[in-house]
């Protein structure tokens, strides 16, 4: 639909489509974490930007492309895990900002053996003394 008055344009940063598509990352059931990388933490170092950990994304106009990095917990389908993913980037940045997301690629860095860091109990709380 094209508004016959305008009042100028609205530019969503690649960096906020970055944190809402982490955001909707981690809290996808199967998701460990978010996979930083190298060159990511090479790239942060340099530069100094606070880079969205195991995020990458191209934002336009009216559409963003979406990579993901990620560690999946151990004992999950990772089809299935990726698939979930998917869907809720997708559902979490269109519906937030508005733009169509053409793509979100994902990519399986590892596996973790024990369940998101937020979530363990502390150690200093299961000690006996």
């Amino acid at each position: 639909m094209e508004d016959m008055e305008q009042t100028g344009f609205i530019r969503i940063s690649d960096d906020v489509v970055s944190t809402i598509a982490g955001m909707a990352a981690i809290d996808t059931p199967g998701i460990s974490a978010m996979s930083g990388g190298i060159s990511e933490g090479l790239a942060k170092r340099l530069s100094g930007r606070n880079v969205q950990k195991g995020v990458s994304v191209e934002v336009g106009q009216l559409e963003a492309a979406v990579d993901l990095r990620v560690i999946v917990q151990y004992g999950w389908r990772f089809q299935d895990v990726c698939r979930n993913l998917q869907l809720n980037v997708r559902e979490a940045v269109e519906n937030m900002t508005g733009l169509r997301v053409v793509e979100v690629n994902v990519k399986v860095e590892g596996v973790s053996m024990k369940e998101r860091e937020e979530e363990a109990v502390p150690e200093e709380a299961v000690r006996i003394k």
